[in-house]
């Protein structure tokens, strides 16, 4: 069974940065991709970034590209995404996850391609 927890978030203003860490149990986490989620009221769950089990490639949504920048530390078991420039529609509860399959050679942008949640961590930027 694999674990997250994820942590960092918090109130910010317009342009401030925060970074957030997904701590991980369990083997899966070093030989999976993993992914960062959002999600707003009354909003599906988007996709924000994902990185190889390797950490060789990442992937991210448009909407984040250039501002936000997600990183893993296989040693440490945690991953990281490091948000810059924020804006208030970045505020949403951000949630990272698991991938379904081993070794995957593709980033994966659907919600029900990972198998294992976080408990998600509140962003909120303020204009």
């Amino acid at each position: 069974q694999v674990q997250l927890v994820e942590s960092g978030g918090g109130l910010v203003q317009a342009g401030d940065s925060l970074r957030l860490s997904c701590a991980t149990s369990g083997r899966a986490f070093s030989v999976n991709n993993v992914g960062w989620f959002r999600q707003a009221p009354g909003k599906e769950r988007e996709f924000v970034a994902a990185i190889m089990w390797s950490g060789g490639r990442t992937y991210y949504a448009d909407s984040v590209k250039g501002r936000f920048t997600i990183s893993r530390d296989n040693t440490k078991i945690t991953v990281y995404l490091q948000m810059n420039s924020l804006k208030p529609e970045d505020t949403a509860v951000y949630y990272c996850a698991v991938g379904r399959s081993m070794w995957d050679i593709e980033l994966r942008t659907g919600p029900n391609e990972y198998a294992y949640w976080g408990q998600g961590t509140q962003v909120t930027v303020s204009s």
